[in-house]
């Protein structure tokens, strides 16, 4: 029987200890998940085609539910087997958290922050750890389990090199935690890794195709014949494989053949999707825009510090901004040598639609593609 390699004493321990709940410990941090700002914000996020008008393309509360669902169900079905134990609600929980950290604008939001933190780099992993663990509820946090932290610090959807993930050796210390090396301390976690793969491929797939980027004709011939020719299709296949192939293993990985169908997959999303010309010019928009209002932000905490002189400015980006450090400046303990963390957390926290409202006010023109 495959479980988890360390006991619930670290799994559902909290930074400030809870009574018990008839809800029980990982159902409870979804509730928590749901009712917090950094959630209800993912609905303005999107994932590829940032700042669409087009209400049927994936917003990223879109994405997170997928993963959630689909973690769920492939925790669900190698229960079935009789070989796994995991907990569904557990899966659920990271899957519903782990994009809690993504900046504006996704990647290119990523991107345009590490350029401003140099010889560091925004990670929205770890971020997202920083969101629910210290900023959160003007930085109570929000106070979830350590599993559900670990699963959202590790989930790295971008990692290509390991189909085979079984939890860490021992338990992340997730407080110093700084790159995308660390595998999760659950299966949980490892399956939520593996989830939002799947929960992006074929999705990314029908936004294109919906943006005249693609045609369905460009998808491979073999992607198309062994995975789908639809996103549902997609993610009913890798589900049910990831399954199969992992139920008497005693680890959670993709056969062989779909996982080098899903890299051949990438590489066309890759190629035909993200680094297309229209693509392409939206991301330099997106990424210049962000670096100025960056620097932006960067002479207004030059200028007054915490000290509330923000009202002053006429533009309401400058106020707004003001209200952001009355009320989060107790976190940075007041020290102004914290500009740059100030800034980046603040523009991290910003939808899409917030960002370019506060660009085109701020900068004084329209963020057009």
């Amino acid at each position: 029987m495959n479980k988890n390699p360390f006991g619930d004493e670290l799994y559902k321990k909290r930074t400030s200890p809870l009574p018990p709940d008839l809800r029980g410990e990982y159902f409870r941090d979804q509730t928590k998940i749901v009712h917090s700002q950094p959630f209800r914000r993912l609905k303005s996020k999107t994932q590829v085609f940032a700042a669409t008008d087009n209400d049927h393309i994936c917003t990223r509360i879109e994405h997170v539910l997928h993963v959630a669902t689909i973690a769920k169900s492939i925790c669900k079905g190698l229960n079935q087997s009789g070989n796994w134990q995991l907990d569904e609600e557990l899966a659920y929980a990271i899957g519903l958290a782990h994009d809690l950290g993504h900046p504006p604008f996704g990647h290119e939001g990523e991107r345009a922050l590490s350029e401003k933190i140099k010889p560091l780099s925004f990670k929205h992993e770890i971020n997202g750890y920083r969101v629910v663990e210290h900023l959160a509820n003007y930085g109570e946090g929000l106070n979830l389990t350590y599993a559900v932290k670990d699963g959202i610090i590790c989930h790295c959807g971008e990692d290509f090199k390991n189909n085979k993930l079984k939890p860490a050796p021992t338990p992340n210390e997730l407080e110093k935690i700084t790159d995308r090396t660390h595998l999760p301390s659950t299966y949980e976690g490892c399956i939520v890794r593996l989830s939002d793969k799947i929960a992006y491929f074929g999705r990314d797939l029908e936004d294109a195709i919906r943006n005249n980027i693609i045609t369905p004709g460009d998808i491979p011939f073999i992607v198309q014949k062994e995975l789908g020719e639809n996103n549902g299709e997609i993610i009913n296949t890798l589900v049910l494989d990831l399954i199969n192939n992992s139920k008497d293993k005693d680890y959670i990985g993709f056969s062989e053949e779909k996982f080098e169908i899903m890299l051949e997959l990438r590489n066309f999303n890759t190629k035909y999707i993200y680094n297309h010309p229209t693509m392409v010019e939206q991301k330099n928009i997106l990424q210049r825009a962000l670096l100025e209002l960056f620097d932006y932000y960067k002479a207004l905490f030059d200028k007054y510090g915490f000290i509330d002189g923000y009202h002053k400015e006429e533009k309401e980006t400058a106020k707004t901004f003001g209200h952001y450090l009355q009320a989060m400046g107790h976190i940075y303990k007041h020290d102004t040598k914290l500009a740059t963390t100030i800034i980046t957390d603040y523009i991290a926290g910003m939808t899409d639609t917030y960002a370019i409202k506060a660009i085109e006010t701020a900068l004084n023109y329209q963020v057009k593609f």
